[in-house]
């Protein structure tokens, strides 16, 4: 079993930037890719980004290409998502997850943080 626990959620203005945090415990941190994925109200939970089990590749939406930063840090067990000129539409819970693969498919993922709210004003 993998626990996941995020934070980091917040409000901001249009612009604006946070940083999200998914620290992990149970198993081997490295065992495991990080994806985020973030689901907003009304629509289908959606993949944001993906970092390999040694942070060798990433991958992005393209709604957050060049704007979003994924990485991990192995000696705190902990993943993050940095998020830069943040719009409204990035209004969402957002959500961290493990996967013994590496991909953005969220069917892959086998364990699940419980969420963190962001809220983009305009």
């Amino acid at each position: 079993q993998v626990q996941l626990v995020e934070s980091g959620g917040g409000l901001v203005q249009a612009g604006g930037s946070l940083r999200l945090s998914c620290a992990a415990s149970g198993r081997t941190f490295s065992n495991y890719a990080m994806g985020w994925f973030r689901q907003a109200p009304g629509k289908e939970r959606e993949f944001v980004a993906v970092i390999g089990k040694s942070g060798e590749g990433t991958r992005y939406a393209d709604s957050v290409k060049g704007r979003f930063t994924i990485s991990r840090d192995h000696a705190k067990n902990t993943a993050y998502l940095q998020m830069n000129s943040m719009k409204p539409e990035d209004t969402a819970v957002y959500y961290c997850a493990a996967t013994q693969g590496s991909t953005w498919i969220q069917s892959a993922y086998d364990y699940w943080g419980q969420g963190t709210q962001v809220t983009v004003s305009s």
